[in-house]
């Protein structure tokens, strides 16, 4: 069984800055590309940053220059930096990987989420 923990969420003045960290853990082969996403209230789930297999990152509009993408491959871990965060950026961020099981099934994850609160 593979499961996917958030964490590092919490309250933030605007301005502010947070990490937030995704621990993958159990019948894991291999990571493939990586993704966080944040759904604020009443709107619809969307990307923020992408991270593929072999490094290579993307990222929305609204957060290019402010938050920074990176992973661990040795110990199945990735991170947000958000920098200069903003009040609309308040909502649940998750974190979602597609994964190669020890079994050689490929199937996407998701977390359960973590929220922030960007407020003064």
């Amino acid at each position: 069984q593979v499961q996917l923990v958030e964490s590092g969420g919490g309250l933030v003045q605007p301005g502010g800055s947070l990490r937030l960290l995704c621990a993958a853990s159990g019948s894991i082969y291999r990571l493939n590309v990586m993704c966080w996403y944040r759904q604020a209230p009443g709107k619809q789930r969307e990307l923020v940053a992408t991270i593929s297999s072999g490094g290579n990152t993307k990222y929305g509009d609204c957060v290019k220059g402010r938050f920074t993408i990176a992973k661990d491959i040795a110990k199945n871990t990735m991170s947000l930096q958000m920098n200069s965060l903003k009040p609309e950026e308040t909502g649940v961020y998750y974190c979602n990987s597609d994964i190669i099981t020890t079994t050689w099934a490929v199937r996407t994850y998701w977390g359960q989420g973590t929220q922030v609160t960007v407020s003064s």
